[in-house]
């Protein structure tokens, strides 16, 4: 086997998400977020070759180049983003009142 055809662990399960982001028409925070690892898992190893076309070809579709996708994933990690968590909404607390107005 030549190391361009070197097949990576994880391929399978990429394929899976790769997939998956090529019927993304409208690509969700989860959806940018994830094309941007793995286009960085890729995009030096010397395989996977159907993969690295399939995510050139979904920022195609999603009008994105690298630096634009990068930049949106910069910002999503900023405003709080954690994998396989909703969004954080505001208010969410345990409930308890601290203004220190016991007459209720």
């Amino acid at each position: 086997m030549s190391l361009e055809d070197q097949s990576h662990p994880l391929h399978s399960i990429d394929r899976v998400v790769v997939d998956r982001l090529l019927a993304a028409q409208d690509p969700s925070d989860a959806d940018l977020v994830d094309a941007a690892r793995l286009l960085t898992r890729y995009e030096s190893f010397p395989g996977a070759g159907d993969l690295r076309e399939d995510l050139v070809r979904i920022l195609g579709l999603w009008r994105l180049d690298r630096d634009s996708l990068q930049a949106r994933t910069r910002a999503i990690w900023a405003q709080g983003f954690r994998p396989g968590q909703p969004a954080a909404a505001e208010g969410v607390g345990s409930g308890f009142d601290t203004t220190g107005d016991a007459t209720t």
